[in-house]
């Protein structure tokens, strides 16, 4: 028998793995307190406090999320209060969406657990390579 390539020098794996292993310790760190925010969750009110006003397609676009399924993390967002929703100005047909003062809260509760899962990822390097891993992977990420 053959054996296959080693999945341990494949990124696509080790990305994976990551990829796990992050989302793992965002979960953790969010059931040890009442808010109830997934990654995605985190990175649309991220998104909309940034730049607030935009559509539901640019937020999908914004935090780099399904179009077709936004629409599902939009709604659970706006039925807790932390995401309004209203008419465009400018486009009728479209809708804007802002944080609530609600949303604006959570999210400032948020941030300082969700800095210290970032810290926890990194963990494993030591500090001098922090920054060169974070700029790589913006590169291969196409987040530059």
């Amino acid at each position: 028998m053959t054996e296959g390539p080693d999945i341990l020098a494949m990124p696509g794996h080790l990305i994976r793995r990551l990829q796990q292993q992050a989302t793992a310790l965002f979960g953790e760190a969010m059931a040890e307190t009442d808010m109830r925010l997934t990654p995605v969750q985190f990175a649309a009110l991220s998104a909309l406090a940034h730049a607030p006003g935009m559509d539901q397609a640019t937020l999908a676009a914004t935090i780099s999320y399904d179009r077709a399924t936004i629409g599902g993390v939009v709604d659970r967002l706006v039925a807790r209060g932390v995401i309004a929703r209203a008419v465009s100005q400018t486009d009728r047909r479209a809708r804007v969406l802002s944080l609530t003062p609600e949303g604006q809260a959570l999210l400032a509760r948020a941030r300082p657990l969700v800095e210290t899962v970032q810290e926890q990822i990194l963990a494993p390097l030591p500090e001098a390579e922090r920054a060169t891993f974070m700029a790589q992977l913006r590169r291969v990420a196409g987040a530059e």
